[in-house]
């Protein structure tokens, strides 16, 4: 088998899951995001876009539903032993085939968690599901429970992030190298992530943000790529990937002399950080994070520049997204502990005068001060 972790770790893995549904008094439940199949069971795979589930019963014993197509690759990924497939054909319904499993497996009247809100779960699949299940079984949203799990990384986990880190940097170095006036932005993209391939990383579970002059002020990826002018700007966001743990980064690079606005702008996002990393350890929450980020961002008179949120946890992620769910935002009571791989980013786009800036890396917290993963420092960078 093709595996990231030791048969000790997916062990200890699986009796955190099973005492927590325990605790929630659930006999099994059906995970759809490919992230918590993979967290427990090393299955690595992109087949989630099909109609595919992990049942896991609460004494530990698991199932695998997929497609023909997945079938090798959960026998060379992960540890899982008893996979069942549904067949592809003409109106076919995966969700009777899932019915029939659970019953063989006695949990009709049982009390099931169910992954909703994932990717891996559509709307079609969870009706589907819902209209098979709500008579045979108690349906419960544990749409969050592997997820807080998950949270807290092991020393592996911490690992993997660290090596993604590093590769997050190479990344910037080369970003550095090639941004100038002339340089095309499909070279640097392409720079950056062949830097993190040639490191041994993977591809990110969403794509790169790159974007100047006007686009520099988004923070998504689009199609389309441009030439940097003499005065620019290049708006960077970006991942090394490790065993598909991400450590995210994101930077805004000035081409030619910085503006006083850029500067002012600067200097806003970097105070803000400096500030969070007072508050980002035990004793404070997620929301106590955002808060400091609002604060200071208001007190600077940015308030309709900056987001609603400034940065979330980080893990292994499939695509469409690297974001894991808990995210920095107003009221979010969501403790901070050790051993949480967390981005924090600042991000204020000023349509009014054109500019963008944005600044962000991601931190280990420890029972005192995070750590910054990335040797980077927080600085202007200027090409």
């Amino acid at each position: 088998m093709a595996m990231h972790f030791s048969e000790r770790e997916y062990t200890q893995r699986m009796d955190r899951l099973t005492a927590q549904m325990r605790e929630e008094k659930l006999d099994a439940i059906l995970l759809f995001a490919q992230e918590s199949m993979y967290w427990l069971t090393g299955y690595d795979t992109f087949g989630y876009c099909f109609f595919q589930t992990l049942v896991v019963k609460s004494d530990g014993s698991k199932v695998l539903l997929t497609r023909s197509a997945d079938l090798r690759q959960a026998r060379h990924t992960s540890n899982i032993s008893d996979i069942r497939i549904w067949v592809d054909r003409a109106n076919a319904d995966p969700s009777v085939d899932l019915k029939d499993l659970l019953n063989e497996l006695d949990l009709l009247g049982a009390r099931i968690g169910v992954e909703y809100d994932t990717h891996g779960m559509t709307g079609r699949t969870a009706h589907l599901v819902d209209r098979q299940l709500m008579n045979f079984c108690e349906m419960i949203d544990a749409s969050a429970l592997v997820g807080k799990l998950r949270l807290l990384k092991s020393e592996a986990e911490i690992a993997c992030t660290t090596e993604a880190a590093h590769l997050a940097d190479l990344a910037l170095d080369e970003a550095i190298r090639l941004t100038k006036a002339g340089a095309n932005e499909a070279d640097i993209l392409a720079a950056m992530q062949g830097a993190i391939f040639a490191g041994g990383g993977d591809y990110p579970a969403n794509e790169f943000i790159i974007g100047s002059g006007a686009d520099a002020l988004l923070c998504r990826y689009k199609a389309g790529r441009r030439t940097l002018s003499e005065h620019d700007q290049l708006t960077l966001e970006w991942a090394g990937v490790s065993a598909h743990y991400h450590a995210a980064m994101m930077r805004t690079i000035v081409i030619g002399a910085p503006e006083p606005r850029q500067v002012e702008l600067f200097e806003a996002c970097r105070e803000a950080i400096q500030a969070i990393e007072l508050v980002l350890r035990p004793g404070n929450t997620f929301g106590t994070v955002f808060d400091v980020h609002a604060r200071i961002m208001d007190e600077r008179g940015l308030a309709r520049h900056r987001l609603n949120a400034c940065g979330y946890s980080l893990g292994a992620r499939f695509s469409p997204s690297w974001m894991e769910q808990q995210m920095f935002h107003a009221g979010n009571p969501q403790e901070i502990e050790p051993g949480m791989t967390l981005f924090v980013h600042m991000i204020i786009m000023d349509s009014e005068s054109g500019f963008a800036m944005t600044l962000g890396q991601t931190y280990l917290t420890t029972e005192e001060a995070p750590k910054a993963l990335s040797r980077h420092p927080l600085t202007l960078l200027t090409a």
